[in-house]
C-alpha cells in the first residue's frame, strides 16, 4: 500500500499517544508499505516534538532523542514531495476552496501531487479531522490514526 502522512500522523511514530501503535505498525518495513511526506513536514514534526519536550512532563531528553531518530529517517523512510511554485499555487486554491490553514493546504497539495503519479490512490493519513475531510472531498481515501486505539 501507498500512504501520504501529514505531520500529525508522523509525530505519532516518535511520541506515545493515541494512534501511535497503529502508525508504528503501518511504518514497519516488514509491511512493505511506501510513504510520502511533504518536505515541509520535516519542520512541522521537529517543531511539534520540540514543543512537546518543553511542556510540563514532556521530557526534553525524550524530545531530543525523538528528533534525532526522525532526522535519520526523514529522507530514507519517507519519499519527500518537493514544494514547488506549482504546488504552492494548488495549495492556495485548496486553502480558499476548503477554508484551510496554510500548512494544511500545502500538505494536501503535496498529497494530491504525489497521488497523480500513482495508478492506485494513496491513502491520506492525518489526525486532523478538517484536513481529512478536505482530502476526502478531493477524492483521496483517508485514515485517521486516532481511530486505531
Amino acid at each position: 500500500m501507498v500512504y501520504f502522512l501529514d505531520s500529525s500522523a508522523v509525530v505519532k511514530r516518535y511520541v506515545a499517544e493515541l494512534g501511535s501503535a497503529w502508525v508504528i505498525q503501518l511504518l514497519d518495513p516488514a509491511q512493505g508499505n511506501r510513504f510520502y511526506l511533504a518536505r515541509l513536514a520535516g519542520v512541522e514534526v521537529v517543531a511539534g516534538l520540540t514543543r512537546r519536550g518543553q511542556s510540563p512532563g514532556g521530557g526534553a531528553g525524550n524530545a531530543a532523542t525523538a528528533i534525532r531518530q526522525f532526522r535519520l529517517e526523514f529522507g530514507t523512510l519517507f519519499r519527500l514531495v518537493a514544494i514547488t511554485p506549482r504546488l504552492i499555487a494548488r495549495a492556495m486554491d485548496l486553502a480558499q476552496t476548503h477554508s484551510m490553514r496554510g500548512y494544511d493546504a500545502v500538505q494536501l497539495a503535496a498529497a494530491l501531487q504525489a497521488n497523480l503519479r500513482r495508478r492506485i490512490p494513496m491513502t491520506f493519513v492525518s489526525a486532523d479531522k478538517a484536513l481529512n475531510a478536505a482530502a476526502a472531498a478531493e477524492g483521496l481515501p483517508v485514515d485517521d490514526p486516532n481511530a486505531h486505539p
